[in-house]
């Protein structure tokens, strides 16, 4: 059974969308049960100013996509690297066990974001210093 705060989340979704000039992107799939989550970051002076996901998926995985989403914004890349797979279930006060695979899929897409963002920052470095 979900909590009263999945539901939540699962009927009035935050966050959902696409940045189109996105700082980092990162998806996470489950070929099990064929969920499917992208996230979408936008980075500032280090910090998550604006996060937008797509998720195809159950109402546990749209669930957990948004709450990741309010977990992450305002934090630092250091901060929001540090939310786990058991802080998003804890967040939502528990997802049934057969589903705590979806909140592994957010915590990993926001991780993978996270990735393609430090990658291209990276990159943009060492374009600078090879001028």
């Amino acid at each position: 059974m979900y909590t009263e705060k999945v539901m939540d989340h699962f009927q009035n979704p935050r966050n959902v969308g696409e940045i189109k000039d996105a700082d980092g992107v990162g998806t996470e799939g489950n070929p099990v049960c064929g969920d499917l989550m992208t996230i979408y970051i936008k980075v500032e002076d280090n910090i998550i100013t604006d996060i937008k996901f797509k998720t195809f998926g159950c109402g546990a995985a749209i669930a957990t996509s948004s709450m990741i989403t309010e977990m992450a914004i305002g934090k630092t890349i250091e901060e929001a690297l540090k939310i786990t797979r058991k802080d998003v279930a804890d967040e939502l006060e528990g997802l049934p066990p057969v589903k705590m695979h979806c909140s592994n899929l957010a915590a990993d897409a926001l991780k993978a974001a996270i990735a393609d963002y430090k990658m291209k920052q990276a990159e943009e470095e060492k374009a600078k210093a090879e001028t």
